[in-house]
């Protein structure tokens, strides 16, 4: 199932157009540089000094980070990628199987901006019951992949909060709350995992939902 965002409804949802073609051409764009672009073309006004990394509820909290063409992915499929430049000493990059359909979408509500990207397979499977679209489901929360967009005193908490642990990154469940391990190895205790089994797994994650490597670490 999809996790929620915990901001829902999101007031304002827009498809961001022909990024994976923008990134074959590129070779990649750093999301801050490609959050620029869509303020400049849309006169959004968002202002975002770091950003947390959303997999399935899993969040990981960074300055920065990229979207990458990967010609050719695990398993021999094209790909595209996400780095996440992190909070402290740790690692987060996830490959996705661009042979899927995806869709990419700006999302916006009071005091929080974010990009999520939703594929027709996990739409089909876990969403078209529920939504007769796509942007329906994902302006409802219904994603399972994204980056959350965080400026001043959001910021600030996201960075003290991973300064406090020792974990690669925390977790936050669909009614909001948020389980904070302390250590890596109780983190993999969350996720019921090992990390060679998580990174080749995607994170225990069903195939429809298209990503091919999950690593999230800490050094």
């Amino acid at each position: 199932m999809s996790t929620p965002s915990g901001h829902r409804p999101w007031q304002d949802i827009r498809e961001i157009p022909s990024l994976l073609e923008q990134l074959e051409a590129d070779g990649g764009i750093a999301i801050l540089d490609l959050l620029e672009q869509l303020n400049t073309h849309n006169d959004l006004g968002i202002d975002v000094d770091g950003l947390v990394y959303h997999d399935r509820g899993i969040r990981v909290p960074g300055h920065d980070g990229a979207f990458v063409h990967e010609p050719t992915g695990s398993r021999g499929r094209p790909a595209f990628s996400v780095e996440i430049n992190t909070v402290g000493p740790r690692n987060c990059w996830a490959k996705f199987d661009n042979t899927n359909s995806w869709d990419f979408y700006l999302l916006r509500t009071q005091g929080l901006a974010a990009i999520a990207w939703l594929s027709d397979e996990e739409y089909k499977v876990e969403e078209a019951d529920q939504f007769e679209t796509k942007a329906e489901a994902v302006a409802s929360g219904r994603f399972s992949f994204g980056i959350f967009l965080h400026g001043g005193e959001g910021w600030d908490e996201q960075v003290e909060r991973m300064r406090q642990t020792n974990a690669p990154a925390y977790l936050q469940g669909e009614d909001g709350r948020v389980m904070m391990p302390s250590t890596q190895n109780e983190f993999y205790q969350y996720v019921d995992s090992t990390p060679t089994e998580f990174r080749t797994s995607g994170g225990n994650a069903p195939s429809y939902l298209g990503i091919l490597e999950l690593e999230i670490s800490i050094e």
